[in-house]
């Protein structure tokens, strides 16, 4: 199929999509199926890779080339993308049942894959809750409450380097140049931690307005997945201090939440591809991996590689994908910051989130007996 015929099927596909989401009407849970248990909730948090980058043409294209098509085929139905009457998602301003299209605008993430595996693995209905924002940082952005403030000295610097970087920029020499207090800048550590505790919270009060047919149902928040690292890998000193942030991330999110082992699955950094790790990239990797060795949280976290899931055939093109764009648009999407916005690649990493999920809670499960 030609990538234009992809692209009028995937428009056609896309009106088959908003009809099949009006007719479960106010998204709508099936009372009938559930007996009304309570809805298993799961956190998605992190930065753009959270998000969800491959492109809903590329996944339309992939799920019907038949090279690809199989690796799809339980995503869909009558050659239709399955939208889900048991798995719903909270994406911030957007919300509904599950399907493609819950990742940046026009894309799909790993939450597609995820709340599959979550959907088919249990009997009650399923919410995913995704707090992600691109370009954000564990160090500071979600800096966890029990990391504290940077010292006066690292903060006086801080605000030094961002009043020289927005005088630097400041084009209108008849004013004052932009400029930042020690408080303003204080007041970005832990922001987006903030945010994420905020719109879980939010959520949960509202779960009936936000899902009418959920009222006195009742919700049980059982697990978070973690998928970020980018911003901090950029910064040396971020870098150097990810390992005690996400443990303390961890500890604070189970205090918040008040449940205090928490199944936690990291999704590991991996832009690398097939490469081995270096540098700052391969520091994060260990970080985030040290969390399986932390005595405290044998059994209830589990951080997995993401570089071994790679898409070969979309890492194979990629560095040379301006040569033959309308090929590279059969692959890949984005780049490798971005997992080559790959289909592949984040339905794999979404499968592997999912397994990983299960485990700790199977784990869980046979502890409490």
């Amino acid at each position: 199929m030609k990538l234009n015929d992809t692209m009028m099927t995937s428009n056609r596909i896309k009106t088959a999509y908003t009809l099949a989401a009006l007719a479960i009407a106010g998204f709508a849970f099936n009372a009938a199926a559930q007996d009304a248990k309570p809805v298993k909730v799961f956190i998605l948090a992190g930065q753009s890779n959270m998000e969800g980058k491959a492109p809903n043409t590329l996944l339309d294209h992939q799920a019907t080339d038949p090279k690809t098509k199989g690796l799809f085929a339980h995503l869909r139905k009558n050659d239709q993308w399955i939208v889900r009457d048991d798995v719903f998602i909270k994406f911030l301003e957007r919300k509904g049942p599950l399907t493609v299209g819950y990742g940046s605008p026009g894309r799909t993430g790993s939450e597609l894959e995820f709340g599959t595996v979550m959907g088919d693995y249990y009997k009650e209905p399923v919410l995913l809750i995704k707090t992600a924002w691109g370009g954000k940082s564990l160090a500071m952005d979600f800096r966890p409450p029990s990391s504290g403030y940077p010292s006066d000295k690292e903060l006086a610097e801080k605000v030094k380097a961002e009043n020289d970087r927005l005088a630097k920029k400041h084009k209108k020499k008849d004013t004052p140049p932009p400029a930042i207090t020690a408080e303003e800048m204080k007041a970005r550590y832990g922001h987006y931690y903030r945010e994420m505790m905020k719109e879980i919270d939010t959520c949960l009060s509202e779960l009936p307005k936000q899902f009418p047919n959920c009222k006195g149902q009742g919700y049980e928040i059982v697990g978070f997945v973690w998928f970020q690292g980018w911003n901090d890998m950029v910064n040396a000193e971020y870098a150097a201090q990810y390992e005690k942030h996400m443990a303390n991330f961890i500890r604070d999110i189970r205090k918040d939440l008040k449940i205090p082992n928490l199944p936690v699955v990291i999704a590991v950094m991996g832009q690398n591809m097939s490469k081995p790790a270096e540098g700052r990239m391969l520091q994060v990797q260990q970080a985030q991996l040290a969390m399986n060795d932390v005595p405290e949280f044998k059994g209830n976290v589990k951080a997995f590689r993401t570089d071994v899931l790679v898409d070969k055939a979309a890492e194979e093109l990629y560095p040379d994908w301006r040569k033959d764009i309308e090929k590279w648009k059969l692959v890949g999407g984005d780049h490798a910051y971005h997992y080559l916005g790959s289909a592949i690649w984040f339905n794999r990493i979404g499968h592997a989130m999912g397994e990983a999920m299960i485990g700790l809670l199977k784990q869980s499960q046979s502890a409490g007996k």
